[in-house]
């Protein structure tokens, strides 16, 4: 008897169908405000300076490169893509760096007044870069390093932006259960060594986020390099996309909006790798205070 039984064919519910098929569907029409500039950025490279001016047609009505070649010879862009990409590098190495011990003291080292002192790192954030740009070309000015890398550096690595990062790193620290440490503390290793052998491989969700964000803000420099820099050889492409103009005057939008879309593919790439971790550590940041 059993044996003439057909075993019915499990059919899903079509809740459990439409329920996805809508979620991507909303999100693919809320995402088209976000990606449509972008494409039309990345295709108005394509098209002439005139139909740059018309509609916010996303496809060229006429296809030309001439832009292409103008992104390289009008403006040393190489050479100021360079520029941005190692000075955010090393911005970015020395803010994880201090942002991580200085998070890892805060969140496991007793000392007097820990709490306050926290608090007078966190006030930084609020200092616009506007208040200290002025004592600071003054300061770069006598040691004789304006027209240098060095005041985009060490300004950047320790300033407001620091302070978010040893926050992130403090929020993940605490949210580490202490068990561990204790263990390795029987085992004879020191506070130094736990940080570097055990706490830290254990955070690269808070590294990935302040890696994100510093590199981001890093690259995207615009008012210290228009202060600090003279040279177009040592600009940042901050300033860089700035100067496509003609022998006229008048501004290249194709060519300038082609080297746009290049500034973007490291931000991009940076994102796409740590995006995983980004995540994670912002979820760990809010459950301990």
């Amino acid at each position: 008897m059993s044996a003439d039984i057909v075993a019915a064919p499990v059919r899903r519910p079509r809740r459990r169908i439409l329920g996805p098929v809508v979620l991507y569907a909303t999100m693919a029409v809320l995402a088209v405000p976000f990606v449509y500039p972008l494409l039309w950025m990345v295709f108005s490279t394509f098209k002439p300076i005139a139909e740059i001016y018309g509609a916010a047609n996303l496809w060229p009505n006429r296809w030309t490169t001439e832009a292409l070649g103008k992104i390289f010879t009008v403006n040393p862009l190489l050479q100021q893509y360079w520029n941005s990409l190692y000075t955010s590098v090393v911005i970015t190495a020395i803010t994880v760096l201090l942002a991580a011990m200085a998070g890892y003291a805060f969140a496991r080292l007793r000392f007097p007044h820990a709490n306050k002192v926290f608090l007078v790192v966190l006030s930084t954030i609020f200092l616009p870069v506007e208040v200290t740009i002025i004592p600071i070309f003054r300061w770069t000015a006598e040691l004789g390093l304006l027209n240098t890398h060095w005041p985009l550096i060490v300004p950047m690595a320790l300033g407001p932006k620091l302070a978010v990062a040893v926050f992130i790193f403090r929020q993940f620290f605490l949210s580490l259960p202490r068990e561990l440490e204790e263990a390795a503390m029987l085992d004879g290793m020191n506070r130094f060594s736990i940080f570097w052998r055990i706490v830290m491989p254990l955070a690269g969700p808070a590294t990935a986020t302040v890696v994100i964000l510093t590199f981001l803000n890093a690259f995207n420099m615009y008012i210290e390099p228009l202060v600090f820099i003279r040279s177009p050889e040592l600009m940042t492409v901050g300033i860089g996309l700035t100067r496509y103009q003609d022998q006229y005057g008048d501004p290249l939008y194709n060519a300038q909006l082609g080297a746009t879309s290049l500034t973007v593919l490291p931000v991009l790439l940076v994102f796409m790798f740590a995006q995983r971790q980004f995540v994670e550590s912002l979820t760990r940041a809010g459950l301990k205070g």
